[in-house]
């Protein structure tokens, strides 16, 4: 696990309401920023599903999906990194 110390600029009554409701703790920036990660590669995936579509690309059946994950996997696996 890292450690980091942020610091943060906020207005008076931001801070206060964010204390007060317990958003300024480890655990609840820790999952703040979980949920924006996981926004942001939804975003992602869907920006690149539309790309796909409006180029006329065929969608990959689940056997292909899975053909290019085990690929992928192999190469991490190949260059001594994590499979998953």
């Amino acid at each position: 696990m890292t450690t980091l110390e942020v610091k943060l600029d906020l207005p008076d009554r931001l801070a206060r309401e964010a204390q007060a409701a317990g958003l300024l703790t480890p655990k609840a920036l820790r999952e703040m920023l979980e949920d924006a990660m996981q926004r942001r590669a939804a975003q992602t995936l869907l920006a690149g599903a539309a790309r796909g579509s409006a180029a006329g690309v065929k969608p990959l059946s689940m056997k292909e999906i899975q053909a290019e994950v085990n690929a992928v996997r192999r190469e991490r696996r190949a260059k001594g990194g994590s499979a998953i």
